[in-house]
């Protein structure tokens, strides 16, 4: 199975287009995923650049995030607010799209109305649209969402499974049964560290993060041993954000860790584990 890595955008906010796109390719990632800011002219030169790159190496990656700002509202308001989004999402023509979908406070029936929209934008548009788990989302929590699995048995999901440590504030050491149960509608993964108090530590490959990473590491390779692929790849996206969700020092608010390198290091370290393997 051909393994693709692709590089977030978040972090490099207000980077021009075509200085982004350089680093990436610098970094020899495969594409990127990106929160499209609703900036005409970014949007345009984007995807100027993302056409010039792909002359070179058409299957060069766009994922499309689709990450709705927070806003009191009712679910019909979400509901509108969301397929706006998303119909802006679809002409862009990404690969796919990773969205951020339901609220944790909505009812399991609001959430499923939500989700029917989702899938019915992305069967008629032929853009596959993939539910990241996440805090916050109808995804929030790994047995929760075994509901909407059986209700959706086609869904299709980004795993990102340092949210679900913190909010079961453990390692899911007592929720393997259920890992096993949601690793099959996996597609896309968010290789990002967390632990029990938060969904990202400061620097994975400090020694006393080790069992940590290595339980995560155990999680990715399962998913991947599970073969799913939304076109004839999987992606994964190193995923550490930035100040402030990676931690800094008190005071002078200096991060911990360098976004741009940990996410370079683990796409380098996961690039050999798995080339050597699948």
């Amino acid at each position: 199975m051909q393994i693709n890595f692709v590089c977030p955008y978040w972090g490099k906010e207000g980077t021009l287009a075509s200085d982004f796109l350089r680093s990436v390719l610098q970094e020899d990632y495969d594409g990127v995923e990106i929160n499209m800011p609703d900036e005409p002219d970014f949007i345009n030169e984007f995807q100027v650049e993302l056409d010039y790159v792909r002359k070179t190496n058409d299957r060069f990656i766009f994922i499309a995030q689709q990450v709705l700002p927070l806003r009191p509202e009712s679910v019909s308001d979400y509901i509108n607010r969301l397929k706006r989004r998303l119909v802006n999402l679809v002409e862009l023509k990404p690969n796919f799209i990773n969205s951020h979908t339901g609220k944790d406070y909505f009812s399991v029936d609001d959430n499923c109305r939500i989700i029917e929209l989702v899938e019915n934008i992305s069967q008629k548009s032929g853009v596959p649209i993939l539910h990241e788990t996440h805090r916050g989302r109808f995804t929030f929590h790994a047995a929760s969402l075994l509901p909407y699995l059986d209700r959706f048995p086609k869904l299709r999901l980004t795993a990102d499974f340092s949210h679900w440590c913190t909010v079961s504030e453990s390692l899911l050491d007592d929720q393997q049964e259920i890992l096993e149960k949601v690793i099959p509608f996996v597609h896309h993964l968010h290789a990002r560290v967390g632990y029990e108090h938060s969904p990202q530590v400061n620097d994975p490959f400090a020694p006393e993060w080790k069992s940590t990473f290595d339980t995560f590491v155990g999680w990715w390779k399962k998913v991947i041993k599970a073969g799913n692929v939304t076109e004839d790849f999987f992606t994964i996206c190193p995923e550490f954000g930035p100040a402030p969700y990676m931690p800094t020092m008190p005071f002078t608010q200096k991060p911990l860790g360098d976004q741009w390198k940990i996410n370079v290091r683990i796409k380098d370290y996961l690039q050999h584990e798995f080339d050597s393997r699948y």
